[in-house]
């Protein structure tokens, strides 16, 4: 099954996917001082053409930080079948699917510009990897937490707080290692085998009579 791409409350295309993985491409190397004519020359379209699509450049830093984001699925959960199992299969395809892509060259390269970027005049770039990056992926699992305690799977106090403990048991200390240049290199499986050791690890401490 196709899975569809909503950037924005639209669904990209697939030449705007092209687009944007090549302002990923620029935003990696330039930073904040990406230009619609650097994303231009390298997606091989006009510039009209962007400005008719994401509107100017602000528009299209934030399509393309939700272009990289949109690689870590919302979760599916059934609320009408909720039990232990199907809960601890959406969080392990999310566990899966956030440290896939943060470990990513593209998301290493990307979270360097922004890190740069932070504490200077022109830090709209670390603003923008901070929503729509850390902060969209509690806005997309704190709903299933909640589900799991509402159907009496999982008892913790605060959503906010249960979604940071299972994110730092995904990303560890990989995440910091990668920004400071150590190679790591994960198969699939080892992101896998980590993805339902976060997931195991994150259920003994909030899943109810486990």
């Amino acid at each position: 099954m196709k899975i569809k791409t909503v950037i924005s409350g639209h669904e990209m295309t697939p030449r705007q996917g092209e687009i944007l993985d090549a302002a990923l491409k620029v935003l990696i190397k330039a930073g904040n001082s990406f230009t619609m004519d650097h994303v231009a020359q390298e997606a091989l379209c006009s510039k009209e053409t962007l400005y008719n699509w994401f509107g100017n450049r602000d528009g299209l830093l934030l399509a393309t930080v939700q272009w990289q984001a949109s690689k870590v699925r919302e979760p599916l959960l059934d609320l009408c079948v909720l039990d232990s199992i199907s809960l601890e299969n959406s969080l392990k395809d999310f566990a899966f699917d956030l440290l896939s892509v943060l470990t990513s060259k593209t998301s290493v390269a990307l979270n360097r510009a922004a890190i740069a970027s932070a504490g200077t005049n022109n830090a709209k770039l670390g603003a923008v990897v901070l929503e729509n990056g850390r902060f969209a992926m509690g806005y997309r699992l704190k709903p299933v937490l909640e589900a799991g305690r509402k159907a009496n799977l999982l008892n913790f106090r605060d959503s906010e707080e249960a979604f940071r403990t299972f994110f730092g048991l995904i990303v560890r200390d990989v995440q910091l290692r990668l920004l400071l240049g150590e190679e790591i290199k994960l198969s699939a499986n080892q992101v896998k085998f980590f993805a339902s050791l976060a997931t195991k690890q994150f259920l003994k401490l909030y899943q109810i009579n486990a």
